[in-house]
């Protein structure tokens, strides 16, 4: 299941109060892998560089401390502004220090310089978008709601260009390449034609208008399909417009660089573009004496997809840095 397939999850209600609906997936491997040290010392610092609705951070927190970890330091990043309001609420009384900020990941250099910490001793990096986004963000990640095609994972404001600029004033062979190349949609010619020709007529708005435009453009056996025929637009979109592969690039690298000796590293990853970024470059620090702790990723098992639709794409990886490691 790809990203933007999420959108077909079931039973996803809005809460009220603003609370998460967003499900972590592969919690129990995320906390046995991230938990289950070789030494517990007393004191470990945590970055969980993609917060969401801090599901993943709040049972890593309370597991170190039944292993006895009395002094835990947790950063937690986000691009969205409403998942770091969220996270401070959940995550209240959970760590002796709580580091909360709204930044990318690919900026964790920064935030750790900020709070002067040198380094972590573990990195959680969860690549999927949460339920919340999808649910609440109105910024047209779902073609089952009509929303406005931003697809900006932060402040709108923030960003250079939004999917609707995207679609709007791209050329057609850029359009192309960006949906073949971020989603490997197969009928990608076809969809930025369509894109072009509708647009000569109208301004493409809405996040439904687009995915009607996408549906109309492909052939109707495409349409009968177990995933919604404008998913993989949706998702190349989205990555273009948050430069997520690149931003994915650095934070690993910043990452690794900031992990302690002996730390951990673990990416949850959905879609084989991010998996195939964070496999080599694991492969590449495993040459350089890192140890590699997943030989294959790390998948859900059936009762979670039962349970979390949404989880049967993850995969996770984990990566431990050597004691003697400078690399």
């Amino acid at each position: 299941m790809e990203k933007g397939e999420r959108s077909k999850e079931k039973g996803v209600r809005s809460d009220e109060k603003g609370d998460s609906v967003h499900k972590p997936v592969l919690l129990n491997e995320i906390i046995g892998y991230l938990t289950d040290l070789p030494e517990h010392p007393s004191d470990i610092s945590y970055l969980d560089g993609t917060l969401g609705g801090a599901g993943h951070a709040l049972a890593v927190a309370e597991a170190l401390k039944e292993k006895g970890v009395r002094h835990l330091t947790l950063a937690g990043l986000d691009r969205d502004p409403a998942a770091i309001a969220r996270a401070a609420v959940a995550l209240q009384g959970k760590a002796s220090k709580l580091i909360l900020e709204n930044e990318d990941f690919r900026n964790l250099d920064r935030v750790l310089d900020k709070h002067g910490m040198k380094a972590v001793d573990l990195i959680l990096l969860d690549l999927g978008i949460s339920s919340d986004e999808l649910e609440s963000s109105g910024r047209g990640f779902t073609f089952q709601k009509d929303e406005p095609l931003l697809m900006t994972l932060g402040d709108p404001a923030r960003y250079q260009f939004t999917a609707k600029d995207i679609v709007n004033g791209w050329e057609e062979e850029v359009l192309a390449n960006i949906i073949f190349g971020y989603a490997e949609e197969k009928f990608a010619r076809r969809i930025a034609r369509a894109i072009v020709i509708y647009r000569s007529k109208k301004k493409i708005e809405t996040s439904m208008e687009l995915a009607e435009i996408v549906k109309n453009a492909v052939p109707p056996f495409y349409r009968r399909g177990k995933i919604h025929p404008a998913t993989k637009t949706f998702q190349a979109l989205r990555i273009a417009v948050n430069d997520e592969l690149e931003a994915l690039r650095e934070g690993l690298a910043k990452g690794f660089d900031r992990l302690a000796p002996g730390g951990r590293m673990a990416v949850i990853s959905f879609h084989s573009l991010e998996d195939r970024i964070v496999k080599g470059f694991f492969k590449d620090k495993g040459k350089l004496g890192a140890d590699v702790l997943t030989k294959k990723p790390v998948t859900a098992a059936q009762e979670e997809i039962s349970s979390n639709p949404r989880s049967r794409s993850a995969k996770l990886r984990v990566i431990s840095k050597n004691k003697n490691q400078n690399k």
